[in-house]
């Protein structure tokens, strides 16, 4: 970081600087940091505030430079996100960034990683079950990782499923189509996306296929569950983005845990996969889970980016200082 501009980016700068291969690019690099030991990572902290919660996230990055935090109220007024990232070699403050989109780009950006490393190589349908707006981007990574032709989409509501196939048809140049059952939508995937806010199962062991890859990426609550207990047993392989935060956030395998049908000790870190030191499938035939939480260290190492490209671009208000 030669330039030690203090920025404030609003989403709109965000929006004009980030798009998915900045995101992919920048956790591949991540992940593979961690997997070196190079990254720590705190899991998110939840603090009452009345009617919701204010959260707490952090990490640090010292070889790239890096260290910061993402926190955001909670409630029934919505969400607002922020990260602080700070420079770790005695610059301080380099930016405050408005994260709502970033959060969004971050966790499709997520998924799409798992599936680059852990879905079959040939793997090219892929079924989805929740059609808001974090399933955009769940959608745009995998088909910026894979060679995506068929595309089937499933939600609660007709008019929503309907609208996501045709804007997602549009902006991916695949065909997707939305479908009446999350049966129908996870029969003959190769990737099935759960990215909901249910807190009963959208994912039953009956939907699960002979190797498919999964990715579990909208809830992070002890009280719900994406997947059944019968769909995490049939995974021939279970990773998430930290032990630790998964351990107190994701609803599922703590269920799965619980009741003796899921082992936390085979739980794997996606960066060990990433970097090559574990094997997410030795057969095609093998089912594989990614459990994602949305940890800080991802934040970070795209709050990083923007702020290079921030900086190199002039773009954002300098603060004080």
């Amino acid at each position: 970081m030669a330039d030690t501009k203090r920025l404030f980016l609003t989403e709109a700068d965000v929006a004009g600087l980030l798009d998915m291969e900045l995101a992919l690019d920048a956790l591949d690099e991540v992940f593979r940091a961690r997997s070196a030991g190079e990254v720590r990572n705190e899991p998110r902290h939840r603090l009452p505030v009345g009617g919701g919660s204010y959260n707490f996230m952090a990490s640090t990055w010292p070889a790239r430079g890096l260290a910061g935090h993402k926190s955001y109220v909670a409630g029934g007024g919505g969400v607002s996100f922020h990260v602080m990232l700070y420079s770790t070699k005695g610059e301080g403050l380099l930016a405050v960034i408005e994260a709502s989109r970033m959060g969004q780009v971050r966790t499709g950006a997520a998924s799409g990683i798992a599936t680059k490393y852990m879905a079959p190589a040939g793997a090219s349908s892929v079924g989805i079950i929740g059609s808001g707006y974090q399933a955009e981007t769940q959608l745009e990574a995998v088909c910026a990782v894979r060679d995506i032709n068929d595309v089937k989409v499933f939600s609660r509501t007709a008019a929503k499923r309907e609208k996501f196939a045709a804007t997602m048809s549009e902006r991916l140049g695949v065909n997707v189509v939305a479908v009446d059952s999350k049966e129908a939508a996870a029969r003959g995937a190769d990737v099935l996306v759960a990215v909901t806010n249910s807190v009963e199962p959208v994912v039953t062991g009956d939907m699960v296929e002979r190797g498919m890859h999964i990715n579990a990426a909208g809830n992070n609550s002890w009280m719900k569950r994406e997947l059944d207990t019968a769909a995490i047993m049939k995974a021939d392989l279970v990773a998430c983005d930290d032990i630790d935060q998964t351990r107190i956030e994701c609803g599922e395998l703590m269920r799965a845990a619980e009741t003796g049908h899921f082992s936390w000790e085979s739980l794997v870190r996606l960066d060990r996969i990433v970097a090559g030191l574990r094997t997410a499938r030795s057969w095609d035939d093998e089912v594989t889970l990614f459990e994602s939480q949305g940890v800080a260290f991802e934040d970070i190492a795209v709050c990083g980016r923007l702020y290079e490209q921030a900086v190199e671009r002039g773009v954002g208000v300098k603060l004080p200082g």
